[in-house]
Formats: C-alpha cells, structure tokens, sequence
C-alpha cells in the first residue's frame, strides 16, 4: 500500500487548487471592472454596446513582458500615476491639465488570450468630449507597437 507523503500531498493540492486558481483567473467573466454609465464619458473592452465598447489590446510575446510594457507606458505617461499593481490587473489615474479632473483607467491581462482587456472612465461629469476613448487608443499604439 502506497502512503502519500507530504511533499505529494502538498504537489497534489498545488496542482489541484493552483490550476483551478489560473482558469478562474483568466477568464473575462471574472474580471471585475464596473460596467461603463450610460453617460458617454467612458470606454470598456467588455461593454456590450457600442457605444461605449473598445477593442482590448493584443500582444504576442509573454504575458510577464506584455504586463511590464504596459506598466512602462503609464509610468510614462503624462498626467498618470499607478495607483493599483495587483497580478493581472493594473489600474492607473490620468488627471487632466487644467481643470485637474481625474479618469481611471483599468487593464486585465488575459495570458491565455493575449489581450489586454481596457476601461477609462470619467470620475466626474457627463460628455468627456471623446477624452476616454483617444486616451485609450493612444495607449494601444504604444503598448502594441513599441516602436513608436
């Protein structure tokens, strides 16, 4: 009769439990960005509507240097400042230049995907005047293309 030890055990569980932990973590429908308002102030890759909806980013290489590209960006970024870097998920505030209004932007990393799922939306206000969805375009260029 074979008795398992410890380290088995402990493989086991890891095996078990991690792997459950990676799916669940990896699929949309767990990602937890708030849906857009109904107010035009604010783009999401998951929206269902159109308008409101943007396409996710995408990329080819590893998800550890896609997630490192896009933090390197918003670092970079005028008016940015990561407030949360929590695995797969970051989220950074873009403060405008004059009237200082915050928008918060959200990323999900999808590994087995390749994508990046995207919301910017405005704090405050009704009409961003097109301010979230150029915001999220610019990003995309330069996340997609590092060249630029």
């Amino acid at each position: 009769m074979n008795i398992m030890t410890i380290r088995d055990l402990s493989i086991l569980f890891c095996f078990v439990f991690g792997t459950t932990h990676v799916a669940a973590a990896t699929t949309a429908s767990n990602i937890k960005f708030k849906p857009c308002p109904e107010s035009p102030n604010c783009v999401s890759s998951l929206s269902s509507d159109k308008k409101h909806f943007i396409k996710p980013f995408e990329y080819s290489d590893r998800s550890e240097n896609a997630r490192q590209r896009l933090i390197d960006i918003l670092k970079n970024s005028q008016g940015a400042r990561l407030v949360k870097i929590e695995g797969d998920y970051l989220h950074a505030e873009f403060r405008s230049l004059i009237f200082r209004f915050v928008d918060d932007v959200e990323f999900y990393l999808l590994a087995d995907e390749s994508i990046v799922h995207v919301k910017s939306a405005s704090r405050s206000g009704y009409y961003d005047f097109g301010v979230n969805r150029r915001r999220a375009e610019r990003l995309r260029s330069a996340f997609e293309d590092p060249a630029k």
